[in-house]
């Protein structure tokens, strides 16, 4: 199957960051949101990111504006009826993803491939909102996307095997590595990644360190680019302590119990980077 036209539904900092790869692989993109603002604050950075590779001579200003010409803003979910791929990059809740996968299913066109972005959730299961659980797939990038070379390739209880493929090929048209991986809570990324952060906060918690040293040990004795407190800011510690729930429920085994402390901090609104506070505080 040849993709040629895609949506991105939800234009934050994942949505925005695969549409504008999307749109510098050739694709004509729909980069859809519920506000007008959402989308223009997602166009911004596109146009920002794409300004920094003209300044560093890796793009010209035409190759920016035929890439930007490529992403068309939608409001109306309608637009799906005319593209060839939906990629879902909404907030982590099945509630949410499922209602929307339901929708997409009764507006897109019959050879659509429904694509979820999801960082933890069962594919199978959203893909049982539709009636083509076939062609339901999981395609998880990484965080910032038009940086990081990687994209989780998730197949559902049903998903076909031309639509793997064709998953497949586009993600290499990305310049991205796909890497397939089986329907489990937290895939391969957030099984590792997760439990490693929540060990961190739990270090701290217990008074084993300060946040700084924990830090300091895991980029200078394990050569991680980031310390995980310093990670798990940048990720969001509710979007942390959302994926630490879904491992803790989808094994029922207590290795992933998220740290009291990761709560404490998500119930007083310190989420991190976004927020300005976390495990630091960001001006």
């Amino acid at each position: 199957m040849d993709v040629k036209q895609v949506m991105v539904v939800g234009a934050g900092q994942m949505g925005s960051g695969i549409a504008q790869v999307c749109a510098m692989a050739g694709y004509e993109v729909f980069l859809h949101d519920l506000k007008q603002e959402y989308v223009d604050r997602g166009l911004a950075t596109i146009s920002k990111n794409l300004a920094r590779q003209v300044e560093k001579g890796k793009l010209t200003e035409e190759e920016k504006a035929g890439i930007l010409n490529r992403i068309t803003p939608s409001l109306d979910l309608q637009n799906a009826s005319n593209v060839d791929l939906v990629i879902e990059a909404v907030v982590e809740n099945m509630e949410v993803k499922t209602k929307l996968f339901a929708q997409l299913d009764e507006i897109a066109p019959p050879h659509a491939i429904l694509a979820t972005n999801t960082s933890s959730l069962p594919i199978t299961e959203i893909a049982a909102a539709t009636k083509r659980p076939e062609k339901v797939i999981g395609m998880h990038f990484m965080n910032p996307v038009p940086v990081m070379k990687l994209v989780e390739i998730i197949r559902g209880l049903a998903t076909a095997e031309e639509v793997y493929q064709t998953i497949e090929d586009m993600t290499h048209k990305l310049n991205k590595v796909p890497v397939e991986v089986n329907d489990f809570p937290g895939f391969i990324s957030n099984r590792i990644l997760m439990p490693m952060i929540n060990e961190a906060i739990y270090a701290l918690y217990e008074g084993v360190a300060t946040k700084e040293a924990i830090d300091e040990v895991m980029k200078l004795g394990m050569n991680h680019p980031m310390g995980p407190l310093t990670l798990a800011d940048f990720i969001g510690l509710d979007t942390c302590l959302y994926i630490m729930e879904t491992l803790h429920e989808g094994f029922g085994d207590d290795k992933y119990r998220p740290c009291p402390l990761l709560r404490k901090y998500v119930k007083a609104g310190w989420l991190g980077r976004k927020t300005g506070k976390g495990f630091y505080t960001y001006e």
